[in-house]
């Protein structure tokens, strides 16, 4: 459909651009043919054929095909700010109005010339020209983003303000390009939807990209499709798949209790994540004793990366406001606490763990392991993707082998895998999937085999052990991709700035 929306809207724009250079004494069919119209107009309106040029920069020329169309549109007398705004967000519908309203004449280079504008609405032009520019730069170049939670210290940190590259793996056109700028997916103040859902776009990117493993990676929650929303309570906390799960499937009872405040949203309009990418497409992904491995290698360790220990001390306590000037150990964000006699739980980066167990007070370190369910966050299977309770059940530290599926690549089903696979085929990419008489059926057809349509990835936090991540929730598909975390360009802690961190490349 959005498609469909998208041809017709091009039909519409050159139609009327057609008719606007008959009018204009051009050669008419020279609208039809993209750029050499653009380039047709600039000769027309005598401005200097640098502007032509500038709009085939990617992105920022966007704005440049903007103006040129703006300023054509004065050379039929149209002066008025609302007329702008109609050829900015409805040239498809305005341009065919103008090209055969009766009143429509072409004015001339020196009618527009002559033409001069009130300082109000010098202002308001620029505000206005401003937004549009703000909001392109936002979709399709880069976007800040500020670290809300814990996942990635300590090579990310709570209220980081970060720079996020939509460059990097392409930039993606907005599934719903009907929406309120500046705004993710909720109003502030009347907190309705911040976007209509009249036009859908299907998934697409320009100068598409793959995400690498290792980088750090901005993308929309996959299970933020259905949505508790009750940010307090539930939201991406606690998920509506999640409380689907401990309904035992009874979806009827979760939209009985929450059904007033049960939303969906679009791909581009899910909650944003910030993780690292551990595992690509194609890759098999493993943890043994907290330790990931893909392809069977032992996988990088993030420099900055922390995990939980038990450090028994020998008596002596240590000193919590040392710990956090020579090391960065904060009591308040809970990385480091009294666990019991001269024991304490404490967050380390891999890094530092040499270091402490040479400290004079320190009797033994030992990493805390959740190899076996340990509470009900950490139970194996059931609160772990796939919430297989009858072939894997893992955990957050012992976890796999997982195929990672990769476009083109093609999976025989069994029972085993459909578990991990089922929602990837259904949600991600779009079809039904049915059991009957113990046969799998795709599309109302028996299946036996399933080649993947797109590419997908999996996300963890740094913070090993104090992150909701892939392990939870699986797969990452390409289209919930955002774009790549690239700069550190502000961060606050305590009423303070943190001025060490700032304008820090990420890693």
């Amino acid at each position: 459909m959005g498609w469909i929306i998208f041809f017709i809207g091009t039909i519409g724009f050159h139609f009327g651009l057609y008719k606007l250079f008959e009018r204009a004494g051009m050669t008419p069919w020279k609208a039809l043919v993209p750029f050499y119209n653009t380039w047709e107009m600039v000769r027309m309106m005598q401005m200097k054929k640098v502007w032509f040029w500038l709009q085939l920069i990617p992105i920022a020329g966007q704005f440049i095909s903007i103006a040129l169309t703006i300023d054509f549109v004065k050379h039929f007398g149209k002066f008025t700010l609302w007329q702008h705004t109609l050829t900015v967000l409805l040239p498809f519908v305005y341009l065919p109005y103008l090209a055969y309203a009766k009143d429509t004449r072409f004015v001339g280079v020196e009618t527009v010339r002559n033409y001069k504008k009130s300082s109000f609405r010098e202002w308001i032009d620029a505000a206005v020209f401003a937004i549009v520019a703000a909001t392109l730069i936002r979709t399709f170049v880069f976007e800040a983003y500020t670290i809300p939670t814990p996942s990635m210290e300590r090579s990310l940190l709570v209220n980081d303000f970060l720079f996020v590259s939509k460059l990097s793996y392409g930039p993606r056109i907005p599934n719903t390009p009907l929406a309120f700028p500046f705004v993710h997916h909720t109003m502030p103040i009347f907190k309705g939807k911040s976007y209509l859902e009249w036009i859908r776009l299907p998934y697409q990117r320009i100068f598409s990209s793959p995400v690498k493993r290792n980088d750090v990676v901005v993308f929309n929650l996959p299970v933020g499709d259905t949505v508790i929303n009750d940010e307090e309570n539930f939201g991406s906390k606690v998920t509506y798949y999640e409380v689907l799960r401990q309904a035992k499937g009874d979806r009827e009872r979760v939209w009985e209790t929450f059904g007033d405040i049960i939303v969906t949203r679009p791909v581009d309009k899910r909650e944003n994540f910030i993780k690292r990418c551990v595992a690509i497409a194609g890759d098999t992904l493993e943890i043994r004793n907290g330790v990931v491995f893909i392809n069977g290698k032992m996988n990088d360790i993030p420099k900055g990366a922390e995990t939980n220990y038990l450090m028994e001390t020998n008596g002596v306590a240590p000193d919590f406001d040392q710990l956090k000037e020579e090391y960065g150990i904060r009591e308040a964000a809970g990385e480091i606490k009294k666990a019991g006699e001269n024991l304490y739980e404490i967050f380390l980066t891999h890094e530092q763990v040499p270091v402490f167990r040479k400290l004079s007070y320190v009797k033994s370190l030992t990493p805390v392991n959740y190899a076996y369910p340990r509470d009900s966050m950490y139970v194996g299977g059931a609160d772990i993707f796939p919430y297989d309770t009858l072939y894997g059940k893992w955990t957050i530290d012992n976890y796999g082998p997982l195929y990672i599926p990769a476009r083109g690549q093609t999976i025989t089903l069994d029972e085993k895998n459909i578990i991990r696979y089922e929602r990837v085929i259904r949600a991600y990419e779009g079809n039904t999937v049915e059991k009957n008489n113990g046969k799998l059926i795709i599309n109302g057809k028996p299946a036996e085999r399933y080649t993947f349509k797109q590419n997908y990835y999996w996300l963890m936090g740094d913070n090993r052990h104090n992150s909701l991540d892939s392990r939870f929730w699986g797969f990452v598909p390409e289209d919930h991709v955002v774009g790549k975390a690239s700069l550190i360009f502000f961060s606050w802690e305590e009423g303070a700035p943190r001025w060490n961190r700032l304008f820090r490349a990420i890693r």
